[in-house]
């Protein structure tokens, strides 16, 4: 009779406070000179937007961190808690993606503005919408909205990631920090699958992040011609949002 297979364990989500601080640290590196380095030598001059985007950005990698950390030392009860707030913190931070977007379109003449340029924080805007929608519907569902909430974290770590590879690694040699960038994203990814081969509840997720951010890198990588979308991103430059 051939031995009873042991269960695979399920994996530990727990502990990905401690990885989202590393995320915290690529954020301030990735945006200092762009940003946070005003604040110490005076040359900050960022419309309010970007400061409501920066705070609102920080809140959520903040919530990245404690959350695993309170359900690892159980505290389930704040937990929840906190969870709730993040009915508050999500919907303000795609509010703030919005204005800091419609801001920096009102700087660029009609005629220059195009789709491809705004590609990547688009991707994004949709891609937290979804991740956070699959977190909150499946918050009793650990396995599902563990990896859906990490969802939101990689949606952070590229613009970091590339503007600290472009402006700091590699300054002034294009196109070596987006490849390189892309390289790691992929990396980082193909890795989550590798590491959650064996389960069995939830695998769906990083897949699917992984066949979006192949295409879109895939689409901008050939150039490919997007200008029928040209129009509606002038018409979201008009409004006033900002």
């Amino acid at each position: 009779m051939p031995p009873a297979r042991q269960p695979v364990p399920k994996l530990r989500f727990d502990k990905a406070g401690y990885y989202f601080t590393g995320l915290f640290l690529l954020a301030f590196l990735g945006f200092w000179k762009s940003y946070f380095s005003g604040f110490f030598n005076g040359t900050g001059s960022h419309h309010f937007y970007f400061h409501f985007h920066a705070v609102m950005m920080l809140t959520w990698l903040v919530l990245l961190i404690v959350q695993p950390l309170l359900i690892r030392y159980k505290k389930i009860k704040l937990h929840r808690a906190i969870g709730r707030f993040s009915y508050v913190v999500m919907p303000l931070l795609l509010i703030s993606v919005l204005l800091v977007l419609n801001s920096g379109l009102k700087a660029i003449p009609q005629n220059e503005i195009s789709f491809s340029t705004v590609i990547f924080p688009i991707r994004d805007f949709f891609l937290l919408i979804i991740a956070f929608t699959i977190a909150i519907l499946y918050r009793h569902k650990i396995q599902i909205h563990a990896r859906a909430m990490i969802i939101t974290g990689i949606i952070f770590i590229e613009p970091a990631l590339f503007r600290f590879l472009g402006k700091v690694v590699f300054e002034g040699m294009d196109p070596w920090g987006f490849f390189t960038g892309i390289f790691l994203i992929l990396g980082l990814l193909m890795g989550l699958l590798f590491i959650e081969r064996k389960q069995s509840s939830g695998r769906w997720l990083f897949p699917s992040l992984l066949v979006v951010d192949i295409l879109v890198y895939a689409l901008v990588v050939a150039q490919t011609d997007l200008s029928f979308m040209d129009p509606l991103i002038r018409w979201f430059a008009r409004q006033p949002l900002t």
